[in-house]
C-alpha cells in the first residue's frame, strides 16, 4: 500500500472562508478521494494560520478577545468543510501547543547552527502581507508591496533574520536538477526568473512584542514573537510529528503534493525548501500553485468587495454542482473568471441534461418494464460501449495524477454521451411494444452497469451524487474502490428511482 500525503495551505483567520479557500480544499479532497479509491494510505492535512498582526487587528475590529475570535473563525472553516464534504485527516491550528513547541525547537536548532542572527532593519513594511521590503524592491514595484500592490510604510527596527542568502545557490541548483518540483511549468519559470534576477535577501523571522504581541514567543529572545509566515510553514512538519513522533514522521514525510494559491508561491518555493534544507529534512515532491478565480477579470479580495460566498452557491446549486464546476471549468494552474451564470450553465448542460437525464430515464424504464428488477445472462459489455469504457479505464488515472481534472471528466462524460445515444438508437420503447423482453433486459442491464461504473469514476468529484446513484441502483457502497469499477461486477439490479439528480435551473 502506497502512502499519499497532501496538504492545503493553512488558511488565515482574519476573515471567514470564501470560494478561493473552497477551491483549494476541493482540489485536495478530489485527489485524496481518488488516491483512497486506488488503495493508497492517505493523509490529507489542512488547517488555520492563527497568529500575526492582521488577526489581532481583525479581532479588535470585531470587539472580541483574540483567541475567542480565532476560535469562531476556525469554526466557520469547520462548517464549510463539512458542507463541502471535505475529507481531511487532520486539521492543524498554529495556536496548538504541540505546533508551538516544534516552531521553538526549529528556531533554536537553526540558531545553534548559526543560521539566525540579529540586526537592525531599515526599509519598508506591508502590514496586510506582514512583509518587509527593501527600498530597491519598493522602487521596482512603483512604491507599493510586490505581493498585494498596497501602499507600504517606512520602518526601522531591530529583528532576527534567517540566512536565506546562504542557501541561494543551493536552491537554484536544486530547481535546475528537479524541474518538476514546482508545477505548473509557468510557476517554475517564474521562480527561476526571480532567482536569476534578484539577490536573495535574508528573511526577517521575528517581530518585536512592542508592535506585534499575538504570536509564538521567539525562543532566542522573549522580547520578540515569531514572524507569522515562518511559524505557518512549519505546520507541514509539526502535523506529522516532527521531532516528536519519529515513526509517524517517517511514515508520511515528505508530502507528495503541496497545493497552494499562486499568490503564496514565493513563500513555498523559496522560503520553505531553504528552511527544510537548513534543518536537514527532505523536500516535498511537488509544490503545485493553482490559479485564481476572478470576478470581471479582477482577483477576488475583501477590499474590492467581490468575494464570492460559497454558502450562497451551495444554496443555489448544491454542493456537488459547485464541486464539479470548480474542478471542471478551468485547469488548476490557470485563472478562471467566475460567474453564477457559468455555474448554472455547467449544471444544466453536463449534470442535468447528460448525467441526470441518463440516470433518471434509465431507472424509470427499469421500473416501468421490469418492476425494478434487471439482470443479464452473460453480462457482456455492448459493442457500442466498449471503446469509450476502455479509453476511460486507460486514461482516467493518468489525468488524475497530472491534476488534469477536465481530461478525466471528459473520459467519463464520453461514456455518458455514448449511453444516452445508445438509448436513442436502440429505442427501448419499441422493444417493449414488440415484446422483445430478453433484448430489452440486456439493454437495461448494460445501461445500469454503465451508470454504476461512471458513478464510481465521478466519486472523487461528486461524492454525494455517487452515493445517491448507488442507492438508487441498489448497490450498498459506502467505500468506493477502483477494483469495483469494472464491467459485470453487479449481476442483478434492484433499482428504486428517486428525484432527478440535478433539476435544471431556469434564469430569466
Amino acid at each position: 500500500m502506497n502512502k499519499f500525503y497532501i496538504t492545503t495551505p493553512i488558511y488565515y483567520v482574519n476573515a471567514s472562508p470564501h470560494i478561493g479557500h473552497a477551491y483549494t480544499s476541493i482540489i485536495c479532497d478530489c485527489l485524496a478521494r481518488y488516491k483512497r479509491a486506488a488503495g493508497d494510505q492517505v493523509y490529507y492535512l489542512t488547517g488555520t494560520d492563527e497568529h500575526g498582526e492582521k488577526v489581532a487587528s481583525a479581532a479588535a475590529g470585531a470587539g472580541q478577545e483574540i483567541q475567542a475570535f480565532v476560535d469562531n473563525v476556525k469554526g466557520n472553516f469547520d462548517d464549510l468543510w463539512q458542507k463541502l464534504n471535505i475529507t481531511y485527516d487532520f486539521f492543524i491550528r498554529t495556536t496548538q501547543s504541540d505546533h508551538k513547541e516544534v516552531v521553538k525547537k526549529v528556531i533554536t536548532a537553526l540558531g545553534e547552527k548559526g543560521d539566525i542572527y540579529k540586526t537592525k532593519y531599515q526599509g519598508f513594511y506591508c502590514m496586510p502581507c506582514e512583509s518587509f521590503w527593501t527600498p530597491t524592491q519598493v522602487k521596482e514595484a512603483c512604491g507599493v508591496c510586490s505581493l498585494c500592490k498596497r501602499e507600504v510604510g517606512p520602518i526601522e527596527e531591530e529583528n532576527y533574520f534567517f540566512r536565506l542568502s546562504k542557501y541561494s545557490q543551493w536552491l537554484k541548483k536544486y530547481l535546475e536538477d528537479n524541474p518538476s518540483f514546482i508545477q505548473p511549468k509557468i510557476r517554475y519559470n517564474e521562480v527561476m526568473g526571480f532567482l536569476d534576477n534578484n539577490v536573495l535577501a535574508d528573511l526577517c523571522i521575528s517581530r518585536p512584542k512592542s508592535r506585534v504581541s499575538w504570536g509564538i514567543e521567539f525562543p532566542l529572545d522573549s522580547d520578540y514573537v515569531v514572524y507569522v509566515w515562518f511559524d505557518a510553514l512549519l505546520n507541514y512538519i509539526s502535523a506529522v510529528g516532527y521531532d516528536v513522533d519519529r515513526d509517524k514522521f517517517n511514515q508520511w514525510w515528505p508530502p507528495d503534493i503541496q497545493l497552494i494559491g499562486k499568490d503564496i508561491l514565493r513563500h513555498h518555493a523559496i522560503f520553505w525548501p531553504i528552511m527544510l534544507k537548513a534543518l536537514g529534512v527532505s523536500l516535498p515532491k511537488v509544490i503545485f500553485a493553482h490559479g485564481w478565480w476572478k470576478v470581471d477579470e479582477e482577483k477576488m479580495s475583501k477590499s474590492k468587495g467581490n468575494i464570492v460566498n460559497p454558502y450562497t452557491l451551495i444554496e443555489d446549486v448544491g454542493v456537488d454542482a459547485l464541486r464539479y464546476f470548480l474542478l471542471r471549468e478551468i485547469a488548476p494552474g490557470a485563472d478562471g473568471n467566475f460567474s453564477h451564470q457559468a455555474v448554472i450553465n455547467r449544471l444544466n448542460s453536463d449534470l442535468a441534461n447528460d448525467l441526470g437525464n441518463l440516470v433518471y430515464r434509465t431507472l424509470n424504464m427499469a421500473e416501468k418494464y421490469f418492476e425494478g428488477k434487471v439482470s443479464s445472462k452473460d453480462g457482456v459489455i455492448p459493442f457500442e460501449f466498449k471503446n469509450a469504457f476502455d479509453v476511460l479505464g486507460k486514461g482516467y488515472a493518468g489525468c488524475m495524477e497530472k491534476l488534469d481534472f477536465g481530461g478525466a471528466l471528459d473520459f467519463v462524460f464520453d461514456c455518458i454521451k455514448v449511453m444516452n445515444k445508445y438509448i436513442e438508437d436502440t429505442k427501448p420503447w419499441g422493444l417493449w411494444k414488440e415484446k422483445k423482453i430478453d433484448e430489452l433486459g440486456e439493454f437495461l442491464y448494460a445501461l445500469l452497469e454503465g451508470i454504476r461504473i461512471v458513478a464510481g469514476y465521478l466519486y472523487s468529484f461528486m461524492p454525494q451524487t455517487c452515493h445517491s446513484v448507488f442507492r438508487q441502483l441498489g448497490v450498498d457502497k459506502e467505500v468506493v474502490n477502483f477494483s469495483e469499477w469494472k464491467w459485470s461486477r453487479k449481476k442483478v439490479y434492484s433499482v428504486k428511482k428517486e428525484k432527478p439528480l440535478f433539476p435544471r435551473i431556469e434564469i430569466e
